[in-house]
């Protein structure tokens, strides 16, 4: 015999050897799954829980701004600050494309939005 036949292995081998690999890779998605789950609720908060935090810095850019400008140019400006940390983040443009793709996370998104409402009108100075 041609000892290096002896460490070929037989196709049943192979066979059984990525079976085993497939279910791993199935077992490990699930166990992926249901801990992100564990941890968020639901797969839009843990899309969005990347987002929460725009909200406040927003909010704090508002207070920033100079005084003089009128409320849509202040909001507008720290808006940019959001933009900005988007732009910095190397999968911001991919989450904001998914977020703006898919209907559920962009209902969410709105929804989130919508509560930071209170939260930058308590930021925006009295102006002249």
């Amino acid at each position: 015999m041609i000892p290096i036949l002896h460490s070929i292995p037989e196709t049943s081998d192979i066979a059984r050897a990525a079976v085993r690999a497939g279910l791993s890779q199935v077992a490990f998605g699930l166990f992926l799954r249901s801990t992100i789950l564990r941890c968020f609720g639901t797969e839009e908060d843990a899309v969005l829980s990347a987002v929460d935090a725009h909200g406040e810095q927003v909010a704090d850019a508002v207070r920033a701004r100079p005084a003089g400008e009128d409320d849509w140019t202040a909001l507008r400006g720290a808006i940019d600050t959001a933009i900005r940390h988007c732009r910095q983040d190397p999968g911001g443009l991919a989450r904001t494309r998914l977020i703006r793709e898919t209907p559920a996370l962009r209902a969410r998104q709105l929804e989130q939005q919508f509560r930071w409402r209170p939260l930058l009108a308590g930021r925006v100075p009295p102006r002249a």
